[in-house]
């Protein structure tokens, strides 16, 4: 049974009300299962060497969901967990994660999740990951996903991550190898406020001819915050790479953005753009002209531009 604070983070990372049924999932909570399910097509089994599981996707395997979100409700917890995902070929599966926090004492709790994935010929993913962390006392909350994807010929996956708030520190590390024809989309969105601090990474190697990335990073540093953006697309065949990185810079904040992009083939195509500024003071008038206050101004324009 879970208890309230439980089932209000379920509900923030996962959009789940309730244990879904006829899905294959896997709920970790204060490091340990408090529910798993499989499926014919779609099997999560316990790691034997170390924490984890494994998922396993059946070739062929359409339009099916696993879900595997994470819960911290107690202070002082240090959780770490390997995840390897194995995707077979011909599938199109849609894989929802994240995790949230909410500390309730004085100690930090922090959990690193390591995620591997293991894309075959023709398979077709689309990852969520939302953090989240809430408190009740002064520990702090501790997230540092570590993802590394390996994609076969043909092969695509959409990477969607979030970090919406709470979060005191994070280290986020992706690192991804594509082969022939193979297409990695990144859209991340992360907000920071008060001390927090956040350090993104991604390391792309455009192995495969016709291979391609497109990284999107939108961010929103607020308070004394810090936030450090670094991306490294490689390309080593032909093949096409983009990584952005746009911020809004409010208060006290400082943004750290480092893009860049290497060519070790004469038909690598790649660009790299990075954009840090504050909120034009025309838009902040413009809505206040509509009734909004200042700050409600601000908060209208910082929710847009991390939708």
């Amino acid at each position: 049974m879970m208890d309230q604070n439980e089932k209000n983070i379920l509900k923030i990372v996962a959009d789940m009300d309730e244990v879904p049924t006829g899905t294959a999932y896997n709920i970790r909570s204060n490091c340990g299962c408090s529910g798993r399910n499989s499926t014919e097509n779609i099997k999560i089994e316990n790691k034997t060497d170390k924490p984890g599981i494994d998922i396993i996707v059946k070739p062929g395997t359409k339009n099916e969901v696993v879900m595997i979100p994470v819960v911290i409700t107690e202070s002082g917890v240090e959780d770490l967990v390997y995840n390897d995902f194995f995707i077979g070929e011909d599938t199109d599966i849609t894989i929802i994660a994240g995790c949230g926090i909410h500390n309730c004492g004085d100690n930090k709790s922090q959990h690193d999740g390591i995620h591997t994935f293991y894309l075959k010929k023709n398979a077709r993913v689309k990852y969520i990951e939302k953090h989240y962390g809430e408190a009740d006392g002064r520990g702090e909350n501790v997230l540092n996903p570590v993802t590394v994807i390996n994609m076969d010929e043909d092969s695509y996956m959409e990477m969607d991550t979030v970090q919406i708030k709470g979060v005191d520190s994070t280290t986020r590390d992706t690192q991804a190898t594509l082969k022939d024809n193979a297409t990695l989309i990144v859209k991340e969105k992360l907000l920071t406020d008060g001390v927090q601090y956040a350090k993104t990474d991604f390391v792309i190697n455009l192995d495969g001819e016709n291979c391609s990335t497109h990284v999107v990073s939108r961010s929103v540093a607020k308070g004394e915050s810090k936030q450090y953006f670094v991306s490294n697309v490689i390309g080593n065949n032909k093949c096409m790479g983009h990584t952005e990185c746009d911020a809004i810079i409010m208060d006290n904040a400082i943004v750290h953005a480092k893009p860049e992009i290497v060519a070790n083939h004469i038909d690598a195509s790649l660009i790299h753009e990075a954009a840090i500024g504050k909120i034009a003071g025309e838009q902040i008038m413009k809505l206040m002209t509509l009734g909004l206050t200042e700050e409600e101004a601000q908060q209208q324009i910082v929710n847009g531009f991390l939708k």
